[in-house]
Order: structure tokens, then sequence, then C-alpha cells
């Protein structure tokens, strides 16, 4: 077996993990730096609408095109008063986009685009968009989004607990945060690709997050009948569980957007690729961690302000504070409960029994009885 899937055995069973919900407070407080970022990159540059939402129109000229992207933006600035958005595509040509200008200006920017680029008008291919139907495109993409999320609140509600709800709704509004931040800091267009983007994004996210929920709610399933563990533990088990399952299905989903992005939008320049594929690629590393840091250790924090959860938490600490004079603790090694009393908090990592480990103290024990 390879290291990874012997980790990832060992992660699963309890045998070895690392305390994501003790150390909440640390991805919070990442999380707080970064959301302020972004929104300070909302505030301070704003969002780059493309013509769909803003209208305005995209000339595509000839191929081979010996006019340079820096000679057409200065063109079609010159001949709009607009700012132009120019890219060369794959075969030569350049494709010219002005915001902001009414239908009936286009002709005469084509003309004057034909001009100083020294090509006949009718060689000039223009698709023009009304600002009234961008605003139309605008409204419905916002009227989408909102109810996939409250659809998403009442799911995990029904299937879960409404404590889940609202941690996945904050994650959820974590990812989008974060990445419309990057978009306006890094100045890309937003396009109708970019919306596509983001509800795919936000349907990876809340995938991941419903797998560690789905973990959690089965191994809490009548938790207050035993003194073990908190549910916290059981959380954290949860994360450690499913873990390097999270980890290699946003690998693998990353490699072919990091390609979209970085190869076929930088190296080959096609720009067009920009608008869904760096929203895929930062949504799906933001849904990633949120699914690990902040969803399910918020769920924990939740729970355990509970009155029911607050004296299981009470019975498991005295249980290994009894336990701790006579050298034993509320949970074994093995099962991968950390003492309490040593260790100064509660435990990382709980799991289920681990048999070997468990016939040795058998056999411990039994040595002892016969001393």
């Amino acid at each position: 077996m390879s290291k990874l899937g012997t980790l990832g055995a060992r992660l699963h069973h309890g045998e070895t993990g690392y305390d994501f919900v003790r150390n909440r407070v640390i991805w919070y407080g990442l999380s707080v730096l970064i959301t302020i970022a972004a929104i300070l990159g909302l505030s301070v540059r704003g969002l780059h609408m493309g013509i769909e939402f803003q209208g305005g129109a995209v000339f595509t000229t000839p191929k081979n095109m010996s006019a340079s992207v820096s000679q057409a933006e200065g063109y079609a600035e010159d001949a709009s008063g607009h700012d132009a958005i120019v890219q060369k595509l794959g075969d030569g040509s350049l494709r010219i986009q002005i915001a902001g200008i009414d239908t009936g200006a286009s002709d005469g920017i084509k003309r004057a685009l034909a001009a100083d680029l020294r090509v006949a008008a009718e060689r000039i291919n223009a698709d023009l968009v009304g600002p009234s139907w961008g605003e139309q495109i605008a409204n419905k993409a916002w009227k989408g989004l909102a109810i996939f999320m409250v659809l998403v609140v009442i799911y995990l509600a029904i299937a879960f607990e409404w404590r889940m709800a609202v941690a996945a709704f904050v994650a959820l509004v974590h990812d989008l945060t974060i990445t419309t931040g990057v978009y306006a800091l890094v100045g890309f267009e937003v396009t109708p690709g970019t919306v596509i983007g983001l509800l795919t994004i936000l349907g990876y996210s809340l995938y991941d997050t419903v797998v560690v929920f789905d973990s959690l709610k089965e191994q809490t399933k009548d938790i207050t009948r035993q003194s073990r563990w908190t549910y916290s533990e059981i959380a954290n088990r949860s994360i450690n569980g499913t873990l390097v399952r999270s980890v290699n299905t946003t690998v693998v989903a990353l490699l072919p957007v990091a390609g979209l992005l970085f190869i076929g939008g930088g190296v080959l320049g096609a720009g067009m690729l920009n608008d869904i594929s760096l929203s895929l690629f930062v949504g799906l590393a933001a849904g990633a961690y949120s699914s690990i840091f902040i969803a399910t250790p918020l769920v924990a924090d939740l729970k355990e302000r509970e009155p029911q959860m607050k004296a299981l938490k009470k019975r498991v600490l005295a249980k290994r504070a009894q336990a701790a004079p006579r050298g034993e603790s509320g949970g074994s090694a093995g099962d991968g409960v950390l003492d309490d009393a040593h260790q100064g908090a509660a435990a990382a990592v709980v799991g289920p029994r681990n048999q070997s480990a468990a016939r040795t103290r058998g056999r411990g024990g039994s040595s002892e009885r016969h001393r």
C-alpha cells in the first residue's frame, strides 16, 4: 500500500490525526483575514463586468492581423471614448470588446476601427448587447444564486439539522466572497461563464461538506448514551476520516482546471477560458478549505452549546479525571483518545477500537492480574 493510502487508513481508524476542531480559532482567523482582503478588493477595485451584464459591443477582426494588442486598444478607445479590452486569438484575429456603448454608435466605431486597422469594414464582425438585456441577465444570475442558496439550506436542514445547514451556508458564502474578491483583485472580466463557474464550485463545495456531515451524523447517533468522547472529538474524527478523500478529489479536480487557466488562457491565449477557469480554480480550492476548516468546526461550536452536549462533556472530563490517578484514561490509546488529564484539553482524535492494540492491552491487563 502507498504511503498516502496507509495514512488514509490510519486517519480513518483514528490511529493518527490532526485536531482541526481544537485549533479552529486559527482557521477562523485566517478565513477572516482572507475575507477582509476580498471585501477590500471588491470595495476598491470592484468587479469588471462583461458586456453581457452592462451592454456593449464585441468586434472581431479578420485573421492574421498585423496590429498589436496595445495598438488595437488605442484605436478602440479613440473611436469609442470608452475603455476597451483586446485579446489576440489563436488564429491571429483580434477580439475587441467595448462596454457601455449604445448599439446605435457601433456602426461608427466599426468604421473607425476598420480605417485604423486598414481592413474593410464589412470584414469586421460586430456582436451587440443592449444595456437592458444585460441588466436582465444580471438579475437572473442573482436570482438563480439566491434560489440555489435557499434550497441548499432547506435540504440540509431536512436531511441533517439546522446547525449543519447554517454551517454549510456560512462555508458557501465564504467560498463566494473569496472567489469574487480574487476576481476583483486580478481584474478578470465577469461573464456568464463566471456565473456558471461559481454555481459549479458551490455544488462541489457542498458535496465535500455533505460527505463530512454524513460521517458526523452516523458517528454521533446516540452520542449521549456514552461517556467516552465529546461531540467535538467525534466531529474531529469525521474530518480526519474523510481528509485524504477530500484532498484527493480536490487535487484531481484542480489539475484539468489548472490546465484551462494556465495553459489554455495563459500560454495559448484563449482568454475566454479565463472566465470560467479562474472561478473554478479559486472556488474548488476555497471549497475544500471551507469544508475541512470551517463547516465542521462551526457545527461542533454550535452543538457544544446545547445543554445535552455540555452535560456529556462534563461526564467525559469527569470520567477521565477519575481514571487519571489510576494511570488509566477515559478512552484508550488504541481508540486514538488522548488523556485529558495529561494533555490539558479534550482529546483530538477518536476512532473505532484498534483490534491488535486491544489484544495487547488485554494481555497486559491479564499479566497485571496474575502479578
